[in-house]
């Protein structure tokens, strides 16, 4: 039997005194059980961490992208990150309500995805890949790692210009015997015993020994052989400054070039220093300016000899794009000043089967994101900090995609062609305070094109409808023969406008998630307080929307009805691009009031036929048309 004196007295006396029956020391056995008694109890700490993740919203949540293994969430994501946050660093914000998704959908409020880092390429909604931008480093970056600070030079080639304070073995035997090293003076001379001044500054080092000697010979015709060497040059200081991690005064040779320096002080800061901009300064002037990137992509260089005290300048970091992808050398690209993608692709070199180039930035302080393919790319214009991606993208692949309305940010997305509504809505960024999120529609070249074909064939119907009407008398026959010219001008203007392909997608606040199409166009349209009102009315007018004021309170506003209104079919076009028959409904903020014309007719089918006409082309293209 278990002896639960132990237990009873935890926290006393571990052993009460007296009797048989006083409990024994636990076992090993009952102290483990314990134990794991004790680790099963959720901490403190354990519930601070509950607390803290369902303040957040726990995991992520539900995702369209979930990690291998799990069953939601993005791979490598804490799970107490807030769900504010989406791959790539996007943030959310918010704007749609649950009431437009369902509530399945998983929003709790309104919310929606402005882009922290705009310009994720949308065709890469499938893999969430993050900013690659951010590990890119300046091309040039690694050109600088001592290989060109152990290259001094003393000036021993041929091409060497001979200058002041240079030192010259000068030996002399047979007739006359001479050897002494001489320093060049600072009038360009050597002094030679017996010969006087021999001048030698600004000679090449393969032409001092013939000089030399021919200064020697005018003097000593005969018996006298002469040997000449440059010993050694005159070594200057040079004073690096700018960019550059250790700036400050270096020694070298006036032959070590501008690489030299520049490696001796450090190389360029990576973030801060021009690779395309640096200055040779004598004094106050500048005498000579370097870009590295002919270095780098030709191997050129200009040839300037430095001087004492001469000043390397790196200026700071230019314009810049940064590059990755499909590329032979990603990097972030300087430019010394405006720049398309043709000049990128000098230096980035894309890799052979890249077909298209996503290209995200700001432009004007807005968001800015555009998908082209590879020749199209090379006549862009780029911006400093733009983020450019090389991609081969398979043949149809992706769909174009555009956004307008209350939007501020990118406006076009390619994305894969399984994409719906939804999945695009969260990476279009909205101004919350303006943008009716309830009323978003879509317009669609595919609808546009199948109300034209069916608003093309209504017309020809109503047009043979006219001509082909029979009379009973000469005035009757009249009459359709005015009737029929009416028609025939209707149908010649009814036939010049284009259907705007509206796709309603959201009813009473409800979105529907459906496929997106080539060339699709999102509107998110703007919050109004204004009804419109046109048609035949006498003043067509913009009315102050009034929540208790009746249609004809609105007719009114307008001037009324004129004397070729239909009374019976007057239309509601609400902002998601619904239409409607006026008979009770409601008017709402943005909503625009269509009074339809009156055609008056014996001709009873062709009083039907127009009417029908009339009302295909209110859906169609918004407008009341008039005969």
């Amino acid at each position: 039997m278990l002896n639960t004196g132990w237990l009873k007295y935890r926290g006393a006396a571990p052993y009460p005194a007296g009797g048989n029956d006083s409990p024994r020391p636990p076992s090993i056995k009952w102290v483990l059980i314990v134990l794991l008694l004790a680790l099963a109890t959720p901490t403190h700490a354990a519930e601070d961490t509950r607390q803290t993740n369902a303040a957040y919203g726990g995991s992520l949540g539900k995702s369209g992208n979930p990690s291998p293994g799990g069953s939601g969430g993005i791979q490598g994501t804490p799970a107490t990150r807030p769900p504010s946050y989406l791959p790539g660093g996007y943030q959310r914000e918010a704007i749609f309500q649950q009431s437009m998704y369902g509530a399945d959908s998983g929003y709790q409020k309104e919310e929606s995805l402005r882009q922290a880092m705009p310009g994720l390429p949308a065709w890469a909604l499938d893999t969430y890949r993050p900013d690659m931008t951010q590990s890119l480093k300046p091309f040039g970056a690694n050109l600088f790692r001592g290989n060109f600070a152990s290259t001094y030079g003393s000036g021993m080639n041929d091409d060497y210009v001979i200058l002041p304070g240079d030192r010259i073995t000068v030996r002399v035997w047979g007739a006359r015997n001479y050897d002494d090293v001489l320093f060049v003076d600072q009038q360009g001379n050597i002094f030679l015993p017996e010969v006087g001044p021999v001048q030698v500054a600004g000679l090449k080092q393969a032409a001092l020994s013939g000089s030399v000697r021919a200064k020697l010979a005018s003097v000593f015709p005969e018996n006298v052989n002469i040997y000449v060497n440059l010993q050694s040059a005159q070594p200057v200081a040079v004073y690096v400054a700018g960019s550059v991690p250790n700036p400050g005064r270096y020694a070298g040779g006036p032959q070590d070039s501008v690489m030299s320096y520049l490696d001796r002080a450090g190389g360029i800061l990576p973030e801060q220093g021009s690779y395309r901009n640096i200055k040779i300064l004598r004094g106050r002037q500048v005498i000579g300016r370097v870009d590295l990137y002919n270095y780098m992509m030709r191997g050129e260089l200009p040839h300037i000899r430095l001087k004492d005290g001469d000043t390397i300048l790196v200026e700071p970091f230019g314009m810049s794009v940064a590059a990755y992808g499909l590329l032979r050398q990603p990097a972030r690209y300087e430019f010394r000043g405006a720049a398309s993608g043709k000049d990128l692709l000098a230096y980035a070199l894309p890799m052979n089967g890249v077909s298209h180039v996503s290209v995200g930035g700001m432009r004007n302080g807005e968001p800015f994101n555009v998908y082209v393919t590879l020749e199209d790319f090379r006549n862009l214009r780029l911006e400093d900090g733009d983020r450019v991606e090389f991609v081969a993208d398979t043949r149809g692949r992706t769909i174009m995609v555009a956004a307008s309305g209350a939007i501020h940010g990118a406006s076009r997305f390619p994305v894969l062609k399984q994409t719906r509504l939804k999945t695009l809505l969260e990476y279009i960024a909205v101004e919350p305070e303006l943008a009716d999120i309830r009323s978003i529609y879509i317009r669609r070249r595919s609808v546009a094109a199948e109300q034209k074909i069916i608003l093309a064939d209504a017309l020809r119907r109503l047009e043979q409808s006219a001509l082909t009407a029979t009379s009973a008398s000469v005035d009757e026959a009249g009459i359709r023969v005015k009737e029929a010219e009416l028609i025939q001008n209707f149908v010649q203007r009814a036939s010049q406008m284009e259907p705007d392909g509206v796709l309603v997608v959201s009813r009473d606040g409800r979105i529907s998630d459906v496929l997106l199409e080539e060339g699709d166009e999102i509107v998110i349209p703007r919050k109004t307080d204004v009804v419109h009102v046109s048609g035949e009315v006498l003043i067509p007018a913009a009315v102050t929307w009034e929540k208790d004021l009746s249609l004809k309170g609105y007719l009114d506003g307008a001037g009324g009805l004129s004397d070729r209104a239909d009374t019976d079919n007057i239309l509601i076009v609400g902002l998601n691009g619904e239409v409607s028959r006026a008979e009770g409904q409601h008017i709402k903020p943005g909503d625009r009031i269509l009074v339809m014309p009156r055609f008056d007719s014996k001709n009873l089918q062709l009083v039907k036929d127009v009417t029908q006409v009339l009302y295909q082309m209110a859906v169609a293209v918004k407008v009341a048309v008039g005969l």
